[in-house]
Protein backbone atom coordinates (compact mmCIF):
# COMPACT_ATOMS: atom_id res chain seq x y z
CA UNK A 1 0.00 0.00 0.00
CA UNK A 2 1.50 3.35 -0.58
CA UNK A 3 0.59 5.37 2.71
CA UNK A 4 0.81 9.11 2.97
CA UNK A 5 1.43 10.40 6.47
CA UNK A 6 0.27 13.95 6.65
CA UNK A 7 1.98 15.23 10.01
CA UNK A 8 4.45 12.34 9.37
CA UNK A 9 7.41 14.16 11.30
CA UNK A 10 5.63 14.51 14.48
CA UNK A 11 5.35 12.90 17.65
CA UNK A 12 3.08 10.02 16.54
CA UNK A 13 3.35 10.46 13.22
CA UNK A 14 7.59 9.33 12.97
CA UNK A 15 6.21 5.99 14.79
CA UNK A 16 3.78 5.38 12.69
CA UNK A 17 6.13 5.95 9.34
CA UNK A 18 8.35 3.87 10.85
CA UNK A 19 5.61 1.34 11.41
CA UNK A 20 4.55 1.06 8.28
CA UNK A 21 7.39 1.16 6.60
CA UNK A 22 8.44 -2.05 8.67
CA UNK A 23 5.24 -3.48 7.63
CA UNK A 24 6.62 -3.32 3.59
CA UNK A 25 4.23 -0.29 2.70
CA UNK A 26 5.75 2.49 0.51
CA UNK A 27 5.34 5.66 2.61
CA UNK A 28 5.88 9.12 2.27
CA UNK A 29 5.79 11.76 5.37
CA UNK A 30 4.20 14.73 4.39
CA UNK A 31 4.76 18.36 6.85
CA UNK A 32 5.60 22.38 6.53
CA UNK A 33 9.41 21.38 7.00
CA UNK A 34 10.24 17.57 6.24
CA UNK A 35 14.06 17.76 5.86
CA UNK A 36 14.87 17.41 9.62
CA UNK A 37 12.88 14.81 11.08
CA UNK A 38 14.15 11.69 12.26
CA UNK A 39 12.18 9.02 9.77
CA UNK A 40 13.70 5.47 8.65
CA UNK A 41 15.84 5.22 5.22
CA UNK A 42 12.85 4.18 2.83
CA UNK A 43 10.57 6.59 4.20
CA UNK A 44 9.94 9.64 1.38
CA UNK A 45 9.08 13.19 2.08
CA UNK A 46 6.87 15.41 1.07
CA UNK A 47 6.52 19.71 1.94
CA UNK A 48 2.71 20.83 2.32
CA UNK A 49 0.85 22.62 4.44
CA UNK A 50 -2.84 21.23 4.82
CA UNK A 51 -3.89 24.39 5.40
CA UNK A 52 -3.47 25.32 2.03
CA UNK A 53 -4.95 23.26 -0.60
CA UNK A 54 -2.60 24.19 -3.14
CA UNK A 55 0.12 22.83 -1.61
CA UNK A 56 -1.26 19.46 -0.98
CA UNK A 57 -3.25 18.24 -3.57
CA UNK A 58 -0.38 17.28 -5.46
CA UNK A 59 1.21 15.44 -2.44
CA UNK A 60 -1.87 13.11 -2.34
CA UNK A 61 -1.53 11.90 -5.69
CA UNK A 62 -1.02 8.78 -6.06
CA UNK A 63 -1.87 7.33 -2.53
CA UNK A 64 -4.03 4.35 -1.85
CA UNK A 65 -4.63 6.00 1.67
CA UNK A 66 -4.05 9.25 3.83
CA UNK A 67 -3.56 8.92 7.15
CA UNK A 68 -3.94 12.86 8.93
CA UNK A 69 -2.26 13.18 11.82
CA UNK A 70 -1.73 17.08 11.82
CA UNK A 71 -2.32 18.74 15.23
CA UNK A 72 -1.83 21.60 17.34
CA UNK A 73 -1.84 20.81 20.54
CA UNK A 74 -4.90 20.82 23.01
CA UNK A 75 -2.33 21.59 26.09
CA UNK A 76 -1.31 24.77 24.87
CA UNK A 77 -2.11 28.36 23.14
CA UNK A 78 -2.12 27.82 19.47
CA UNK A 79 1.12 29.51 17.98
CA UNK A 80 0.74 33.05 16.75
CA UNK A 81 -1.27 33.71 13.42
CA UNK A 82 -2.95 30.47 13.33
CA UNK A 83 -5.81 28.40 14.84
CA UNK A 84 -7.44 25.11 15.71
CA UNK A 85 -10.48 25.77 13.53
CA UNK A 86 -7.38 26.66 10.67
CA UNK A 87 -5.48 23.36 11.46
CA UNK A 88 -8.23 20.97 12.40
CA UNK A 89 -10.85 21.75 10.37
CA UNK A 90 -9.62 23.46 7.34
CA UNK A 91 -6.52 21.25 7.23
CA UNK A 92 -9.12 18.12 6.85
CA UNK A 93 -11.04 20.03 4.31
CA UNK A 94 -8.54 20.18 1.96
CA UNK A 95 -6.48 16.74 2.44
CA UNK A 96 -10.44 15.57 2.23
CA UNK A 97 -11.44 17.18 -1.01
CA UNK A 98 -7.62 16.36 -2.50
CA UNK A 99 -8.13 12.53 -1.91
CA UNK A 100 -11.96 12.84 -3.51
CA UNK A 101 -10.19 14.60 -6.82
CA UNK A 102 -7.01 12.21 -6.79
CA UNK A 103 -8.51 9.21 -6.43
CA UNK A 104 -7.19 7.97 -3.01
CA UNK A 105 -9.56 5.42 -1.17
CA UNK A 106 -8.72 5.14 2.49
CA UNK A 107 -8.55 7.76 5.01
CA UNK A 108 -7.52 8.03 8.49
CA UNK A 109 -7.87 10.58 10.87
CA UNK A 110 -6.80 11.45 14.55
CA UNK A 111 -9.31 13.36 16.01
CA UNK A 112 -9.97 13.26 19.96
CA UNK A 113 -11.89 12.18 22.68
CA UNK A 114 -14.50 14.06 23.24
CA UNK A 115 -14.44 15.88 19.70
CA UNK A 116 -17.98 17.75 19.22
CA UNK A 117 -18.87 20.77 17.78
CA UNK A 118 -20.15 22.04 20.97
CA UNK A 119 -17.57 20.95 23.21
CA UNK A 120 -16.21 23.47 25.90
CA UNK A 121 -12.88 23.88 24.07
CA UNK A 122 -11.46 24.88 20.34
CA UNK A 123 -9.35 22.22 19.92
CA UNK A 124 -12.71 19.88 20.71
CA UNK A 125 -14.89 21.84 18.34
CA UNK A 126 -12.65 22.15 15.45
CA UNK A 127 -12.18 18.01 16.42
CA UNK A 128 -15.84 17.48 16.01
CA UNK A 129 -16.23 19.46 12.98
CA UNK A 130 -13.47 17.89 10.90
CA UNK A 131 -15.13 14.82 12.23
CA UNK A 132 -18.28 15.67 10.06
CA UNK A 133 -16.16 16.64 7.11
CA UNK A 134 -14.94 12.83 7.00
CA UNK A 135 -17.83 11.42 7.45
CA UNK A 136 -19.74 12.99 5.06
CA UNK A 137 -17.01 12.14 2.09
CA UNK A 138 -16.83 9.45 -0.46
CA UNK A 139 -13.78 8.00 1.17
CA UNK A 140 -13.40 4.70 2.95
CA UNK A 141 -12.48 6.32 7.04
CA UNK A 142 -12.03 5.48 10.29
CA UNK A 143 -11.75 7.96 13.10
CA UNK A 144 -9.57 7.92 15.71
CA UNK A 145 -10.72 9.71 19.39
CA UNK A 146 -7.65 8.88 21.49
CA UNK A 147 -6.87 9.84 24.97
CA UNK A 148 -3.43 11.59 25.66
CA UNK A 149 -0.75 10.16 24.01
CA UNK A 150 3.16 9.57 26.27
CA UNK A 151 5.99 8.46 24.65
CA UNK A 152 9.44 9.97 23.79
CA UNK A 153 8.61 13.03 21.77
CA UNK A 154 5.36 13.28 23.35
CA UNK A 155 4.42 16.46 25.80
CA UNK A 156 2.17 15.41 28.46
CA UNK A 157 4.49 14.50 31.31
CA UNK A 158 6.51 17.61 30.05
CA UNK A 159 3.51 19.85 29.92
CA UNK A 160 2.53 18.37 33.93
CA UNK A 161 6.13 20.03 34.79
CA UNK A 162 5.77 23.10 32.89
CA UNK A 163 2.64 24.18 34.62
CA UNK A 164 3.90 23.18 38.23
CA UNK A 165 7.04 23.42 40.55
CA UNK A 166 9.08 21.25 42.85
CA UNK A 167 8.08 20.81 45.68
CA UNK A 168 5.32 22.46 46.28
CA UNK A 169 2.87 23.51 43.76
CA UNK A 170 -0.45 24.56 43.17
CA UNK A 171 -3.00 23.18 40.53
CA UNK A 172 -6.24 24.11 39.18
CA UNK A 173 -9.05 21.87 40.80
CA UNK A 174 -5.76 20.04 43.33
CA UNK A 175 -5.74 18.39 39.65
CA UNK A 176 -8.60 16.48 39.93
CA UNK A 177 -9.08 16.43 35.64
CA UNK A 178 -9.15 12.87 34.64
CA UNK A 179 -6.95 10.98 31.80
CA UNK A 180 -6.14 8.01 30.26
CA UNK A 181 -2.90 8.25 28.73
CA UNK A 182 -1.85 5.79 26.06
CA UNK A 183 1.56 5.01 25.08
CA UNK A 184 2.62 5.90 21.68
CA UNK A 185 4.34 2.37 20.88
CA UNK A 186 0.79 0.88 21.82
CA UNK A 187 -1.22 3.17 19.49
CA UNK A 188 0.95 3.12 16.40
CA UNK A 189 -0.06 -0.23 15.53
CA UNK A 190 -3.76 -0.27 16.21
CA UNK A 191 -3.60 2.34 13.24
CA UNK A 192 -1.65 0.10 11.07
CA UNK A 193 -4.00 -2.28 11.86
CA UNK A 194 -7.24 0.16 10.89
CA UNK A 195 -5.35 0.93 7.44
CA UNK A 196 -4.89 -2.97 6.27
CA UNK A 197 -7.99 -4.35 7.70
CA UNK A 198 -11.06 -2.96 5.79
CA UNK A 199 -13.71 -4.24 8.35
CA UNK A 200 -12.30 -0.79 9.93
CA UNK A 201 -13.42 1.57 7.45
CA UNK A 202 -16.59 3.73 8.52
CA UNK A 203 -15.61 3.18 12.60
CA UNK A 204 -15.19 5.55 15.01
CA UNK A 205 -12.59 4.37 17.52
CA UNK A 206 -12.31 5.39 21.04
CA UNK A 207 -8.51 4.47 22.52
CA UNK A 208 -7.01 4.73 25.70
CA UNK A 209 -4.50 3.24 28.05
CA UNK A 210 -4.90 1.06 31.07
CA UNK A 211 -5.21 3.38 33.52
CA UNK A 212 -7.12 6.47 34.95
CA UNK A 213 -4.54 8.85 36.51
CA UNK A 214 -5.65 12.66 37.29
CA UNK A 215 -3.23 15.46 36.47
CA UNK A 216 -1.85 15.87 40.24
CA UNK A 217 -1.03 11.72 39.75
CA UNK A 218 0.87 12.81 36.25
CA UNK A 219 2.48 15.61 38.49
CA UNK A 220 3.74 13.24 41.03
CA UNK A 221 4.92 10.59 38.65
CA UNK A 222 6.86 13.23 36.27
CA UNK A 223 8.76 14.67 39.43
CA UNK A 224 9.29 11.06 40.98
CA UNK A 225 10.87 9.79 37.64
CA UNK A 226 13.46 12.68 38.63
CA UNK A 227 13.58 11.34 41.92
CA UNK A 228 11.72 14.92 43.50
CA UNK A 229 8.94 14.81 45.50
CA UNK A 230 6.11 17.34 45.34
CA UNK A 231 3.20 18.39 47.35
CA UNK A 232 -0.03 19.64 45.22
CA UNK A 233 -1.94 22.56 46.79
CA UNK A 234 -5.45 22.88 45.28
CA UNK A 235 -6.25 26.29 43.54
CA UNK A 236 -9.84 27.18 43.22
CA UNK A 237 -11.06 26.41 39.51
CA UNK A 238 -12.44 29.57 39.21
CA UNK A 239 -9.93 31.44 40.64
CA UNK A 240 -7.45 29.31 37.97
CA UNK A 241 -9.83 30.40 34.59
CA UNK A 242 -9.50 34.06 36.00
CA UNK A 243 -5.66 33.77 35.69
CA UNK A 244 -5.04 31.75 33.05
CA UNK A 245 -7.43 33.95 31.09
CA UNK A 246 -5.43 36.87 31.75
CA UNK A 247 -1.81 35.01 31.05
CA UNK A 248 -3.71 34.73 27.41
CA UNK A 249 -2.12 38.13 26.43
CA UNK A 250 1.13 37.43 27.99
CA UNK A 251 3.32 36.24 24.60
CA UNK A 252 5.51 34.23 26.57
CA UNK A 253 3.05 32.13 28.81
CA UNK A 254 1.35 29.36 26.43
CA UNK A 255 -1.44 28.55 28.58
CA UNK A 256 -4.91 30.79 28.21
CA UNK A 257 -8.46 30.28 28.56
CA UNK A 258 -8.95 27.12 26.43
CA UNK A 259 -6.57 25.42 28.72
CA UNK A 260 -8.57 26.41 31.73
CA UNK A 261 -11.81 25.26 30.07
CA UNK A 262 -9.85 21.78 29.07
CA UNK A 263 -9.05 21.31 32.66
CA UNK A 264 -12.91 20.89 33.53
CA UNK A 265 -13.57 18.40 31.10
CA UNK A 266 -12.04 14.46 31.97
CA UNK A 267 -10.61 12.40 28.99
CA UNK A 268 -11.41 9.27 29.59
CA UNK A 269 -13.31 6.96 27.68
CA UNK A 270 -17.00 4.30 28.57
CA UNK A 271 -15.57 1.57 26.78
CA UNK A 272 -11.72 1.73 25.67
CA UNK A 273 -12.17 -0.04 21.45
CA UNK A 274 -8.29 -1.09 21.69
CA UNK A 275 -10.40 -4.70 21.83
CA UNK A 276 -11.59 -3.80 18.08
CA UNK A 277 -8.61 -4.27 17.26
CA UNK A 278 -7.54 -8.22 19.48
CA UNK A 279 -5.72 -5.67 21.97
CA UNK A 280 -6.26 -6.10 25.68
CA UNK A 281 -5.66 -3.17 28.23
CA UNK A 282 -3.91 -4.99 30.72
CA UNK A 283 -1.25 -5.60 27.99
CA UNK A 284 -0.95 -1.64 27.45
CA UNK A 285 2.19 -0.10 28.79
CA UNK A 286 1.27 2.01 31.62
CA UNK A 287 2.55 5.17 32.48
CA UNK A 288 4.29 4.14 35.69
CA UNK A 289 6.19 1.28 33.43
CA UNK A 290 7.28 3.59 30.92
CA UNK A 291 8.53 6.01 33.37
CA UNK A 292 10.97 3.33 34.96
CA UNK A 293 8.68 3.24 37.87
CA UNK A 294 6.81 0.28 37.74
CA UNK A 295 8.36 -3.16 36.40
CA UNK A 296 6.37 -4.73 33.08
CA UNK A 297 4.80 -7.61 35.17
CA UNK A 298 3.25 -5.16 37.20
CA UNK A 299 0.36 -3.16 36.99
CA UNK A 300 -0.75 -0.26 39.35
CA UNK A 301 -4.04 -0.21 41.13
Amino acid sequence: MNVLVAGGTGFIGTTLCQELHERGHKVTALSRDPGGADLPPGVDRAMGDVSAYDSVVDAVDGHDAVVNLVSLSPLYQPPAGTSHREVHLGGTENLVRACEERGVDRFVQMSGLGADPDAPTEFLRAKGEAESVVTDSDLEWTIFRPSVVFGDGGEFVEFAKKLTTPYVTGLPGGGETRFQPIWVGDLVPILADALEDDEHAGETYEIAGPQIVTLADITELAYEAEGASVTIVPIPMGLAKIGLTAAESIPFVPFGSDQARSLEVNNTVVENDVAAFGVAEDELTTIKQYLGLESDGARAG
